[in-house]
């Protein structure tokens, strides 16, 4: 039951959505504008209903109270900034106005307010002297926009008389009671009656007939008592849609700046082959425009899929055609002329109808005084041969004729398919019009007036959502080979909810197995994952997990192969038998995820061609070779030299080797053994500890494992491979191997201080300590970059990924800024960043190492950065950007030796951290770093963050102490410690040592 109690708390918006529209066969409400939202969860065409929806919602509904808001959709609104209205006390209703000039006003509503802003009247084309009676003292009027807001009361009397005769008759429940409807007017009828200078006699007589009169009359009684007040939104623009092909062409060409959301595009989702063809000054919306199309400044496209060599000259306004049309309109100079294919539906029958207007003719002017296609009737008939006959009955009278109900327009032929031609031969001149005319008159036409009622919307979205979806395919392919930053992830949600995803997953298909590039489809592979995400619509569990299901090593084997077209065309084949419910669609995705790593992992194995190795002595049998390694901290850039951002970005971090607790405390030694194996140790904390793990490997089978990260020994066996003292997979056995080489074995021992997640960099340096003390003792030799790009190519064979910061900190010595440019194959340089000096002793006294008791669980933080970085999420993009400027900022920091500007590039990082890997930040660590913060210039979390050590920059010198005191009397922080450090300018070294180890 509809009582007044519905209207209390209420926000109601009510669109209305007005009459046709000659430009639009959806009406003015959906009529697409050339904007796009960058910002949108999913990527559509946005309409004027969009905008309009956009600019109550965030611009003049804001602060309003509960009520019904009332907005007209057949007009542009552009309201740059959320106006400041005053809604305090407010009573009755209130109408928005725009300032315009006065010219303008001559041809629409405008307000005549007094001081307090309440409505004396509305004008409507009033005289100049009305008019200039309404104006403020800039000269410009408050126009009527078509935004009206009724409070709860005036809402509810309004209701009211929806029950009393004869205002029953403007509602379906007045005519299904048998009553004849009447038709109000929002402004004249309902709004006027409110407005202060208007008396009832004047109010009531203005109605009319009897029936509107009797209307006015009870809306008089019903809302006479509300003060109408109205609110002009300076800022503000306001553009009616008028008949004029002129008007409409110049709103589309020179959209005023829209609100914020939205941008203007020239060629909003739009796939044009050709940019440079398109003048400044145009407008493109959901088209396709293949090969040579050549388009004037002030001429508009719209939903039209075009095939060149076309010229379209200025002033036209083409919409609706398909590819099919292109032949007719290759020869055909288009100009000032407004060609539009519409969807028809006659009775049970669809067909396609195009009609031809020129840009300057009037819809409703009669005929002796109207032009047509921008020339008299009178010229058009004596060039084409037409007759007044053919357009209009013989009882019609002159003064009724008009371009409105001409019946120009061909539907059907009783023998010949009708085309595009068949309304253009109406510009061209006289040589062709003997045929056509022929045909044109044996077809069966129809006026504007006569299709109108006709018109198919259904058919009409229909299309321009398959050709919205045919232009975004393109824009696939355009934005994946064309290496651009722009994120496809808000298309991919579209074609899920519009079942159009098939079509999206098949160019994603053709695009990864054609590139012939491994960046290009490991983010093809990335993009299918995002779409078969997207298709589970938030449920099946985790995106992010493992992927080494049976089923799919097929698919995996050809692509570590190389065979990626092979590989991709495996995996779609398999693909298909995961579709059916969420679970499967997310472990489906997991695995194209795992594929685009096999694809990343051998574009970043490129760089192994920077590895160089020398000859060195072989040191004696028996005798320790021993690598011992400094940890890292990273000042910044951290992320950045993850792949696949480190090679299609560019990265940039700022590292420091340290000495923890006075040592370092990374490391590994080696010694050739006589019995032809290798025996793999694993120590506790330091080089005297006992064997925690030992491992012995005889044959090459026990190798094979090399490739899982958390199989023991998988780091060791891997530097065996990867330093190529072992040649795996082979022929020859592994005694043979070592007998052959080497006359005997390898004994290794690894040992590191630092726990597990530590955020040091610990296992990357490990990696370097081992590969480097292997190479030593196997008679080889390789320089710190050989070793850097060494490591990273190690752990890409391990499978854990990572990026090149962490051995870059640990093997070369002092403060240094890494980079790697947007290219492959990856090549990692090293600046060593020159400080003042004594300054390293200052960051020693000043820098402090707080372990927070908590590890990182977060396995899967890595396979979320990457998935936001081929999703190319806006945030990500501009992240990776300022990481890379912030690590720049560090270096310049750190030569001036400036500690509050490195403290505030340390914060800073932190932030950036946070948004590259939200969660990296536990509770506990939270309230450390809120404690230590008066007293720091700033800090951060080691490596990616969730534990391990903090690191702070102190403001005072040697505040071991008073943090200690600080931190003890902090609440809920655990088993915290805080440990010295400095910086290591020695950096690592290998020494040849005798055969006891101690």
């Amino acid at each position: 039951v509809v009582t007044s109690d519905v209207l209390r708390e209420a926000r109601i918006l009510i669109l209305h959505m007005g009459r046709d529209f000659s430009f639009d066969d959806c009406g003015r409400a959906f009529t697409c504008l050339p904007v796009e939202e960058p910002g949108a969860p999913a990527e559509a065409l946005v309409c004027n209903l969009d905008s309009l929806l956009g600019t109550m919602t965030h611009r003049l509904c804001v602060g309003s109270p509960p009520g019904v808001w009332v907005c007209s959709t057949d007009m542009l609104l552009t309201v740059p900034s959320a106006p400041e209205i005053d809604w305090d006390g407010f009573q009755g209703v209130r109408v928005i106005a725009v300032p315009g000039s006065q010219a303008y006003a001559r041809n629409h509503g405008v307000y005549l307010a007094d001081e307090q802003g309440l409505v004396r009247d509305i004008i409507y084309k009033g005289t100049e002297a009305q008019i200039q009676q309404c104006a403020g003292p800039d000269g410009t009027v408050p126009l009527v926009c078509g935004v009206v807001f009724f409070s709860s009361d005036a809402a509810e009397q309004l209701l009211a008389t929806h029950v009393v005769p004869p205002l029953d008759a403007c509602t379906y429940m007045g005519l299904d009671s048998g009553a004849p409807p009447i038709q109000l007017s929002l402004f004249f009828d309902i709004v006027l009656c409110m407005a202060g200078g208007m008396t009832e006699e004047d109010f009531v007589k203005g109605g009319g007939d009897a029936i509107v009169r009797s209307a006015r009359s009870v809306l008089w009684t019903a809302l006479r008592a509300f003060p109408l007040s109205m609110a002009c939104i300076p800022d503000a623009s306001y553009d009616y849609m008028t008949t004029s092909a002129s008007d409409h062409i110049c709103s589309l060409t020179l959209l005023p700046g829209s609100a914020s959301h939205f941008h203007f595009c020239k060629t909003a989702h739009s796939h044009v082959d050709q940019p440079w063809l398109l003048e400044d000054g145009s407008s493109v919306t959901n088209c396709l425009l293949e090969g040579a199309v050549r388009l004037a400044a002030g001429s508009v496209i719209q939903h039209c899929h075009l095939q060149g060599p076309l010229e379209i000259g200025p002033g036209c306004l083409l919409s609706g055609l398909a590819a099919g049309s292109s032949p007719a309109l290759q020869g055909c100079p288009l100009r000032d002329v407004v060609l539009q294919g519409h969807h028809v539906r006659l009775h049970d029958l669809p067909c396609r109808v195009f009609t031809l207007t020129g840009r300057l003719d009037d819809w409703q002017s009669p005929a002796d005084e109207a032009t047509y296609l921008n020339v008299p009737w009178a010229e058009f008939f004596h060039w084409t041969g037409i007759r007044e006959g053919d357009l209009w009955d013989a009882e019609m009278p002159r003064r009724s004729r008009c371009l409105l109900n001409a019946r120009l327009f061909p539907v059907l032929h009783a023998c010949q398919a009708l085309g595009l031609e068949d309304v253009l031969w109406l510009l061209a001149p006289v040589a062709v019009a003997g045929e056509r005319l022929v045909r044109w008159r044996a077809a069966w036409r129809m006026s504007w007036q006569e299709l109108l009622p006709c018109l198919d919307k259904a058919a009409e979205l229909g299309a321009r959502r398959a050709l919205f979806f045919l232009q975004g395919q393109h824009k696939v392919r355009r934005v994946l080979l064309g290496r651009q930053d722009s994120s496809l992830l808000p298309l991919a949600r579209s074609a899920v909810h519009e079942g159009y995803h098939e079509a999206v997953l098949g160019t994603l298909d053709e695009v990864a197995s054609t590139a012939g590039d491994a960046g290009i489809a490991a983010r093809a592979l990335a993009c299918i994952a995002d779409v078969l995400g997207c298709m589970a619509r938030g449920e099946g569990g985790l995106r992010s997990g493992p992927a080494a299901n049976r089923e799919w090593a097929s698919a995996f084997g050809r692509l570590e192969r190389g065979d990626i077209a092979g590989g991709v065309r495996e995996l779609a084949a398999e693909r298909q038998k995961w579709m059916s419910r969420p679970a499967l669609l997310v472990r489906a995705a997991r695995h194209y995820e795992g594929a685009e790593q096999i694809l990343v992992r051998q574009a970043v194995m490129s760089s192994c061609q920077f590895v160089t190795v020398g000859q060195a002595e072989l040191p004696p049998l028996g005798h320790w070779v021993q690598v011992v390694c400094p940890a890292r901290l990273d000042l910044s850039g951290g992320w950045s030299d993850t792949p696949p951002i480190t090679y299609e970005h560019g990265g940039a971090v700022v590292d420091v080797a340290v000495l923890v607790d006075g040592c370092r405390p990374i490391g590994a030694r080696v010694r050739r053994i006589s019995e032809p194996e290798l025996r793999l140790v694993s120590l506790g904390g330091t080089p005297q500890s006992e064997a925690a793990v030992e491992l012995v490997c005889r044959e090459l089978e026990h190798l094979q494992d090399y490739c899982q990260p958390h199989a023991p020994g998988a780091l060791l066996k891997a530097a065996f491979i990867c330093t190529q003292v072992v040649q795996f997979p082979s022929q020859k056995p592994l005694r043979a191997q070592l007998m052959e080489s080497f006359g005997g074995g390898f004994e290794v021992h690894i040992w590191s201080k630092l726990p597990h997640g530590s955020g040091l960099g610990t296992s990357s340096i490990l990696a370097g300590a081992v590969m480097a003390s292997l190479y030593r003792a196997a008679g080889k030799a390789a320089s710190t970059e050989s070793l850097i790009h060494a490591v990273l190519h190690l752990e890409q064979r391990l499978t854990t990924g990572g990026g090149w910061q962490d051995q870059v900190g640990g093997l070369v010595p002092g403060i240094k800024i890494g980079r790697s440019k947007a290219q492959l194959p990856l090549r990692v340089e090293v600046e060593k960043i020159p400080v003042p000096d004594g300054f390293t002793q200052t960051l020693n006294d000043h820098l402090l190492l707080v372990y927070t008791g908590k590890t990182r669980l977060a396995r899967n933080l890595l396979q979320d950065v990457v998935r936001n970085w081929y999703a190319r999420l806006p945030s990500a993009v501009q992240n990776a950007d300022a990481l890379v400027s912030n690590a720049e900022e560090c270096a310049q920091a750190l030569r001036q030796g400036n500690l509050p500007l490195i403290g505030k590039c340390l914060d800073r990082y932190w932030q950036q951290k946070k948004c590259m890997a939200p969660g990296c930040e536990p509770l506990a660590v939270g309230c450390m770093m809120d404690a230590l913060r008066p007293y720091v210039y700033g800090q951060c979390l080691a490596g990616a963050g969730g534990g391990g050590f903090l690191y702070v920059l102190t403001k005072g010198p040697r505040q071991k102490e008073a943090l200690q005191q600080i931190l003890t009397k902090t609440e809920g922080l655990g088993n915290f410690s805080i440990h010295s450090i400095e910086v290591d300018t020695g950096g690592f070294s290998v020494e040849v040592a005798g055969c006891d180890p101690k």
